[in-house]
């Protein structure tokens, strides 16, 4: 008989099943499997564990484990008895374990498909989300092991526990017996169980972030002890922005008897500030920042902001330090934003924290920017604080965090603080890299449904340090899976700002409408042209003339708003000479009144060398957050107005700590709205165009459509003849055959080829297929090459196959460097090409496009995210540049759109039901004004992974 030990022995470390974890209250915790090695440990944590807490686990007084006990726990044959334990510092605070059990309840082996599950959880990290983690971590790997159920017997006085089970949203049963609850429930995902594990996935990523932004006590490591250097500059940066809170320098270095620098207390080590330490800003060199990351953990730091450099930027040994450095921060439950960060900011009235490089505090606002690299960081930063002269007047930010190179925090977690921070309204990021684009997709598409999401992304080639999963789908793919996320797609930094000021001071308008007046003829026509070139619908423009006065100028667009012809109005404005021209302040007033009048449309101002004017229309004083009207829109529904201003930049002499913040102006007065002024109407035009086409999609995001149910698709058939295939080999594209085969039990009938090797074999196949039939070279250089001469169609007889075959062969070579295919003919119509592809970080993708040049030459091919709804099938065949040849282009007859989409339904359902079919060509699928014809088809098989987008919650490993 076989033992324990043995078993495990017989079946190596899971390693892959290792993972880092964020907690319900933003804190780290590492996930592993226990192990032989493990048993003091499990002692040490058993012993901190209450009596009340033990009484739970096993339903009778236990003060202390046997050594039989903990033989029992620590040795696992990972496969029917897995051991799992959550750890900080390398201790444990929890573990789960399951054995796998018969239908009579004792242990069994495969195949057995239930499990019994058991928790033991810490007091003190009780209340921390750490047992549903473990739940989310344990039920995947029972998944991977054939485990289908779990049972747990739990005290129904143990109601955190019995809440544990019941909100993790599986399909459960339960039961009441001899005192004691019996929990059943299936593992496989439900839709109940992943929005339960997103949301809390938000809630923990969300609560990380927010403890590094607004932290109540800050230690700078690394201040000089003389003016100058990264540390004495933050140190400064923070207390001259009036932060509230205690404020820490350390330095190792400092004298034994110095008390302060700058007014603020000294300490040689962060072990020795007296009181807790929320957040601990590094910029200490590269080799130094372990022995502070030790001492940050030991002292109870919740998060860090790595300045230093010197990581995976500077090359494989920089890399290695970076993982070095992340592994230590999370090993104490810490989060790091860095390293070779530019640092955070958060403008907030209770929080006023500058822990970055940049000098000044940005005026509060309302937006909020994340910036990899800290040269865009400035960038940004600084055309937002403009005001007078500037592009489009003065705006503020909420928050700014420049992650460097993003070790651990990302543009996902901060999106996850974003969603629902009630201090932002638009977030502008600008992303070098992206390195979980199907995490991104996700939550980009939640926030864009709540508010504007404005991004620049890089050009696909990750900088130096970036941790990017790898993808095999083009930069024009990825981008295109953004915008259909609803992710506002602009190129430059400019565009970027210049979008996000007027979607955060006006209402998103109703349609593509554009009214467009102004006092200049020539100004007026250009941005009527560049409303043609960007889509939108405007009206004639109405020329006030040059002698128009403010009047005149509220007059004409009190008029515009009022038209319901319009959804927005673009109003142009040269400077005039004489003493009825309005002056600047005149001219805002008079915008800002007419504007407010109609607060549901957006207005924009095109000016050209009117410096005053932009600082007048964002005249209002102050940025102080104001709850957003909501005023009517189109169809019943509201827009929300929101009132930003913003404060000059201020500087004092008496801005240490203790020291009053600088007052922040009243707010503006009721009905004040902002009017965002560019310099170049093709700017404005740009920006409006943006907000048009997002609007859009927040309209239609109300109603994605349903992924459609199909009573011929025969599921579980395909799961056989995959893992029959699979048996096969690691990974392979499948044989013409089961192609067909596998293709058919989802309802895509595939037109069979029949090989000809000989002229006799093609003349057999072309009469069991009944003529006109085809005749096709199938050779890899010949495929798919009509216009090489490898396809000869219509043959109506024998004669005509025979002397076709004699062409080819002539034009060719022989038959067996042809690989020629006899086929029977499909009605005319257009040819299409549909591809479905499992990208390793994008996750699965439906493309379409027509077959030949406007897909291979052109690149017109249109995508979209599996699984794809009804309403995502139509627009994806409508969204190729080449969609008018099918819907009757220049009078010719409309093909079966209706058939074409179902067919992508279809290859949607199979490759999302089977994650094994990580790709799917149909090429070409003719559409005929009756129906679709598929003409061929490949197929490839590989293992599933691992993990995918279903799996539990985790960090990316390092």
């Amino acid at each position: 008989m076989q033992t324990s030990a043995d078993r495990q022995d017989r079946h190596e470390y899971p390693a892959h099943w290792e993972a880092d974890v964020v907690l319900r209250d933003g804190g780290t915790a590492r996930i592993r499997p226990i192990t032989v090695d493990d048993a003091d440990r499990l002692v040490s944590f058993y012993e901190q564990v209450s009596d009340e807490s033990k009484y739970y686990r096993f339903f009778a007084p236990y003060p202390r484990l046997s050594a039989k006990d903990v033989h029992r726990f620590t040795h696992h044959d990972f496969v029917d008895r897995v051991g799992l334990a959550a750890t900080i510092g390398g201790e444990f605070i929890a573990t789960v374990r399951y054995d796998r059990i018969g239908a009579d309840g004792m242990p069994a082996s495969a195949p057995a498909d239930e499990a019994e599950v058991a928790f033991l959880v810490q007091d003190a990290h009780q209340g921390r989300g750490v047992a549903s983690a473990l739940l989310e971590h344990v039920a995947a790997v029972a998944r991977e092991r054939g485990i289908r159920r779990f049972a747990a017997e739990v005290l129904p006085a143990n109601s955190r526990m019995i809440k544990v089970f019941t909100d993790a949203g599986y399909t459960q049963r339960r039961s009441f017996e001899d005192g004691v609850v019996r929990l059943e429930f299936g593992l496989e995902p439900t839709d109940r169980s992943l929005a339960v594990q997103r949301a809390r996935e938000q809630r923990a990523e969300a609560r990380s972030v927010r403890r590094l932004l607004a932290p109540g006590s800050v230690a700078v490591v690394g201040v000089g002890r003389a003016p100058g250097g990264v540390g004495r500059s933050i140190l400064g940066n923070i207390r001259d922005a009036g932060y509230p809170g205690r404020l820490h320098a350390v330095n190792k270095a400092f004298p034994e008897d110095l008390e302060e620098v700058d007014g603020v207390p000294a300490y040689r080590s962060v072990r020795d500030v007296e009181g807790p330490v929320d957040l601990a800003v590094v910029a200490v060199p590269a080799e130094h920042v372990p022995a502070v990351v030790a001492e940050c953990g030991e002292h109870g730091v919740q998060g860090l902001v790595v300045l230093s450099s010197g990581y995976a930027e500077s090359g494989p040994g920089g890399r290695e330090r970076q993982r070095a450095l992340v592994r230590a921060a999370r090993a104490y439950g810490m989060r790091i934003i860095g390293p070779n960060a530019f640092g955070i900011i958060n403008t907030a009235a209770d929080v006023r924290l500058n822990a970055s490089l940049a000098p000044e505090m940005p005026r509060p606002g309302r937006i909020g920017m994340f910036a990899q690299s800290g040269a865009i960081g400035i960038a940004l930063l600084s055309r937002l604080h403009r005001r007078g002269g500037g592009v489009t007047g003065v705006t503020g930010v909420s928050t700014f965090v420049s992650a460097g190179n993003r070790a651990d925090v990302s543009g996902n977690d901060v999106l996850q603080y974003w969603y629902d921070d009630p201090e932002t309204d638009v977030v502008l990021m600008y992303l070098e890299s992206i390195g979980n684009p199907r995490k991104f997709t996700r939550l980009a598409r939640r926030t864009a449904a709540a508010k504007p999401l404005v991004v620049v992304q890089g050009t696909g080639t990750a900088p130096q340090g970036h941790a990017v999963r790898a993808t095999r789908l083009p930069y024009a793919t990825v981008s295109a899976l953004l915008r259909q996320a609803g992710v506002i797609r602009v190129d430059t930094i400019t565009e970027l700002v210049d979008a996000g000021l007027l979607l955060a001071r006006q209402p998103l308008p109703a349609g593509p409408r554009v009214a467009i007046l102004g006092n200049s003829e020539s100004l007026g026509v250009l941005t009527y042209d560049r409303c043609l070139a960007e889509g939108l619908r405007p009206a004639r423009p109405v020329d006030l003339t040059t002698g128009a006065t403010a009047e005149d100028f509220h007059r004409a667009l009190s008029a515009a708003l009022a038209d319901d012809t319009c959804d927005s109005v673009v109003v142009t404005a040269i400077p005039a000479i004489g003493e009825a021209s309005p002056g600047d302040a005149e001219l805002a007033a008079a915008l800002r009144s007419a504007s407010a009048a109609v607060p549901g449309k957006p207005v924009l101002v095109v000016h050209v060398e009117l410096g005053g004017l932009a600082e007048a229309l964002s005249a209002a004083a102050s940025t102080a957050p104001g709850a957003a009207d909501r005023t009517p829109g189109p169809e019943g529904g509201t827009h929300p107005v929101r009132r930003l201003a913003e404060r000059p930049p201020t500087t004092t002499a008496d801005t240490g700590p203790g020291a009053a913040p600088a007052a922040v102006p009243s707010a503006p007065p009721e009905g004040t709205r902002l009017i965002p002024a560019y310099p170049a109407a093709e700017r404005a035009v740009r920006a409006l165009s943006e907000a048009v086409k997002y609007a859009q999609w927040r309209r239609e995001a109300t109603d994605p459509g349903k992924v459609p149910e199909y009573d011929d698709i025969d599921e579980k058939g395909a799961a056989r003849l995959i893992g029959e295939l699979l048996a096969r080999g690691e990974g392979l594209t499948i044989p013409a055959a089961e192609t067909c085969e596998l293709l058919e039990k989802y309802g895509v009938h595939v037109r069979r080829a029949f090989p000809a090797p000989t002229p006799e074999a093609a003349a057999a196949a072309a009469r069991a297929l009944g003529y006109p039939v085809a005749l096709k070279a199938t050779a890899p250089h010949l495929r798919h090459r009509a216009d090489l001469g490898g396809v000869r169609l219509d043959l109506a007889d024998e004669e005509q196959l025979r002397r076709a075959y004699a062409e080819l062969a002539e034009l060719f070579g022989q038959p067996e460097e042809l690989r020629p295919v006899v086929q029977g003919m499909a009605p005319r119509g257009v040819d299409t090409v549909v591809r479905a592809v499992i990208d390793p970080a994008a996750g699965a993708v439906l493309s379409f496009g027509l077959a030949g040049a406007a897909s291979q030459l052109l690149g017109d091919m249109a995508h979209r995210l599996v699984p794809v709804t009804d309403r995502e099938a139509t627009s994806l065949v409508r969204a190729i540049r080449t969609a008018p040849l099918l819907f009757g282009w220049r009078g010719s007859t409309p093909v079966d759109t209706p058939a074409l989409e179902e067919l992508l339904l279809r290859v949607s359902r199979l490759v999302d039901d089977h994650p094994e079919v990580v790709a799917v060509t149909l090429e070409p699928v003719v559409v005929a004004p009756q129906g679709v014809s598929v003409l061929g088809a490949t197929v490839r098989l590989a293992p599933p992974p691992a993990r995918d987008d279903l799996g539990p919650r985790t960090l990316p490993a390092y």
